[in-house]
C-alpha cells in the first residue's frame, strides 16, 4: 500500500509514550512505508481545537488516532459514534477516521486485556480482585465481565470509590465488593488479581505474596517488575504486565487504522524490546 496516512498519539504527559515505537514497527512490517505515526501533547482544552484543525493542511489524510490520559472521556463529544466497548465504560482509547468522514471511538484497552491473559493461559476464573478505582479500574471489570464467573472484589481507599465500582459493576454486570485499602493484603489470594494503581502504591504488598498464587495482572510498565510483580514471579505465580497489555492495545489499533489483519504482533513485540 502506497498511499501516505497519518496517525498520532495524543495525551498529557506524552513524552514517554511508547505507542510510535509500536505503530512505526507495524508499519514497516506491513509495508506501510508512506504512513506516519507521531506524538502530541495535547490536554483536555486543547483537544477541540486540535480536532477543528484536523485535516487542514495540505499533508496526508488522518488515518485514527490513539488516545491517552485525560483525554479518553473528554474526546468522547468530538466523536460521531463509539462502540460498545467503549460506551460501556465512557472512554475511548482509539479514534478512526473513516473515507466518509466520520469518526468513530473504540476501546481496545479491555480486549487487549483479555488478550494478554490468554497469551499467558488465563482464562475463566472463579473469582477475582481489583486494586484502585480509577478509569483502568472500570476497564479490568469490563474484562472481568467477560470471564469471571464469580464476586469481584475492589480494593480502595475512599468510600467514594467504592460506591463508584459498584456501580460500574452494577453497569457491566459483574458482582462488586468494595473492601478498605488497608485489607489489601488479601486480594492475593484470589486466582486473578488486577493491579491498577499508580507506581509505589503496591509495593508494600510484596512480602505478603502467598506461597501458591494465581495470576497477576500488573498494569505497570516502568518501573519494571514492580516489587509485587518481582515477588508473585519468585514464588511460581503468573504475571502479566503493562507492556504485555499495551502491545495487545496496539495490535488492535493498528488494525482498525490500517484495515489490515493481523498486525504483526512479533514484530511490535521486538520493537518494544529494542528500544
Amino acid at each position: 500500500m502506497s498511499e501516505n496516512r497519518r496517525a498520532a498519539v495524543l495525551g498529557s504527559p506524552i513524552a514517554h509514550s511508547l505507542s510510535p515505537v509500536l505503530h512505526r514497527a507495524a508499519y514497516r512490517e506491513l509495508g506501510l512505508t508512506g504512513w506516519t505515526y507521531d506524538r502530541f501533547e495535547v490536554d483536555e482544552t486543547g483537544l477541540p481545537d486540535f480536532f477543528k484543525h484536523l485535516g487542514e493542511d495540505a499533508g496526508p489524510a488522518w488515518a485514527g488516532l490513539s488516545l491517552t490520559m485525560p483525554l479518553k472521556r473528554a474526546v468522547i463529544p468530538l466523536l460521531d459514534e463509539i462502540s460498545d466497548t467503549a460506551a460501556s465504560v465512557e472512554a475511548v482509547n482509539t479514534v478512526v477516521f473513516g473515507d466518509d468522514g466520520r469518526r468513530r471511538g473504540d476501546n481496545t484497552d479491555i480486549p487487549g486485556m483479555l488478550a494478554a491473559l490468554r497469551e499467558r493461559g488465563v482464562g475463566r476464573v472463579e473469582r477475582a480482585a481489583v486494586l484502585g478505582a480509577g478509569a483502568t479500574a472500570s476497564s479490568a471489570l469490563a474484562a472481568l465481565s467477560r470471564i469471571c464467573d464469580g464476586e469481584v472484589t475492589a480494593y480502595v481507599r475512599s468510600e467514594a470509590r467504592a460506591a463508584e465500582m459498584r456501580q460500574w459493576g452494577e453497569r457491566l454486570g459483574v458482582v462488586v465488593r468494595t473492601a478498605d485499602w488497608g485489607d489489601a493484603a488479601e486480594a492475593l489470594g484470589a486466582p486473578l488479581v488486577i493491579a491498577t494503581t499508580p507506581a509505589g502504591t503496591t509495593d508494600a504488598l510484596a512480602a505478603a505474596a502467598p506461597d501458591r498464587p494465581g495470576a497477576l495482572f500488573d498494569v505497570l510498565y516502568e518501573p519494571w517488575p514492580t516489587p509485587l510483580a518481582a515477588a508473585w514471579a519468585a514464588r511460581g505465580g503468573s504475571v502479566v504486565g503493562g507492556l504485555d497489555l499495551l502491545v495487545h492495545q496496539a495490535v488492535l489499533q493498528v488494525e482498525q487504522m490500517t484495515g489490515r489483519a493481523p498486525a504483526p504482533l512479533a514484530a511490535m513485540r521486538e520493537a518494544l524490546a529494542a528500544r
